[in-house]
């Protein structure tokens, strides 16, 4: 029966975003360019594009803090005190801090679809530590019944992992595995890959020359050899001396040919390119193509941050709470990154929303004090408001500097 399941589930598999029982890869079903070369993480991460994308996605997300609260009466407040809080925010398991634990999650997210931790619980089911699994030696198997069971493959060791052990971050799929990015995104990474190559052949050692010396007249052998020997430098680059040609001889340098200049042009449309697959603005891998400066290079990042950061963090707080958390824990306790240093504006523009927020009685001027990393002052923590903002119906009926009674807004 397993046998024919199995065959029923190769034959019928319906393309990476179809589910069938067994091991779930989140494979593309077929190549759209034939003799595509597959790159594999090693090759792809030699690729500068491929490695400041992964990096710059992998590091704001890491750099992100990642809080537990408690819930209680529809409000929320800092869970200092629970250890998950210090399993999610202060360390993850004994080995490393939650920045890299989260930049490596994010990288196996990122090149292959899925990224894995093993949970280790006590005996009541509640975390213990978290410790990334490299998503190459991890095989998600989808049972019958519709469980799921993780192997894990370390040194000649198999360990089968309950899914209630595993912490799993998918990517774009369908929502039982993510779809691996590197292989979907292959001919793209196949042709930067051969015009780096091309252009290491054309522009290295080797390659092509840097000019050419011209002699009207034909040389032996040791008169060949004294003249390369002398003009060495020359065709090495070198610009900072006087050379001196006798005897008729002229140097033309070798510019670049139409066919060299696309090359360089194929280069800067596969930064483009790649960007376009990790979602990353170009300009923030440092595209030297790119013009936006100024308050444009904000407006990106601020959208870049809206668009696609955000949707990663929602994504990470969602997965934690499933896989995490126990149910008892979920039904008190909810966990979350903070945006806002990400989100943060500028000193200025910081400055008159504070000031708004202070006059409107949203904020206390302690609570902005503590935005600003400053003390709180006992005698700024009262909401305060501007007087002249009344009904209509209690003009003249107020009396300036005493807000009502004076026990919540003060005037």
């Amino acid at each position: 029966m397993n046998f024919i399941n199995s065959l029923r589930s190769f034959f019928g598999r319906g393309g990476a975003t179809a589910e069938t029982v067994g091991p779930q890869d989140g494979l593309p079903g077929h190549s759209l360019i034939p003799d595509t070369r597959q790159v594999g993480v090693d090759g792809a991460l030699q690729i500068s594009t491929v490695w400041a994308c992964v990096d710059r996605r992998a590091t704001t997300v890491a750099s992100l803090p990642f809080f537990v609260y408690k819930q209680v009466n529809g409000e929320k407040s800092l869970a200092r005190t629970e250890r998950l809080y210090a399993l999610l925010h202060d360390q993850p398991n004994p080995r490393m801090t939650p920045f890299e634990f989260w930049r490596a999650l994010m990288m196996w997210h990122d090149l292959r679809g899925n990224a894995y931790a093993r949970i280790d619980r006590d005996s009541n089911g509640e975390a213990l530590a978290l410790w990334p699994m490299p998503t190459d030696q991890v095989e998600q198997v989808l049972l019958e019944d519709g469980s799921q069971v993780f192997r894990y493959t370390l040194g000649g060791n198999i360990a089968v992992l309950a899914a209630s052990n595993v912490l799993h971050l998918k990517n774009l799929g369908n929502g039982t595995v993510g779809l691996s990015k590197l292989e979907f995104m292959a001919p793209t990474l196949d042709g930067a890959a051969k015009a780096q190559l091309d252009a290491n052949k054309m522009f290295g050692a080797g390659g092509k020359p840097a000019g050419v010396l011209m002699i009207d007249k034909v040389l032996n052998k040791e008169q060949r050899e004294a003249v390369k020997r002398n003009f060495a430098d020359m065709s090495e680059g070198v610009t900072s001396r006087l050379h001196v040609l006798e005897a008729n001889m002229k140097y033309e340098p070798v510019s670049l040919t139409p066919a060299e200049r696309q090359l360089l042009e194929t280069r800067r449309f596969d930064v483009e390119e790649i960007c376009r697959w990790f979602d990353v603005p170009p300009v923030l891998v440092h595209h030297a193509n790119v013009t936006s400066w100024g308050s444009g290079i904000a407006e990106i990042r601020e959208g870049w941050t809206v668009f696609s950061i955000m949707p990663l963090v929602v994504n990470i707080a969602q997965a934690v709470r499933r896989c995490v958390l126990t149910p008892a824990q979920r039904a008190r306790l909810t966990v979350e990154h903070s945006m806002d240093a990400l989100l943060r504006a500028t000193p200025k523009d910081r400055a008159d929303i504070q000031a708004k927020y202070v006059q409107n009685g949203i904020q206390s001027r302690s609570e902005v004090r503590q935005l600003e990393g400053l003390p709180r002052r006992p005698e700024a923590d009262v909401l305060t408001a501007q007087s002249n903002l009344v009904p209509l119906s209690m003009l003249g009926k107020v009396p300036a500097g005493k807000g009502g009674d004076g026990n919540t807004i003060a005037q």
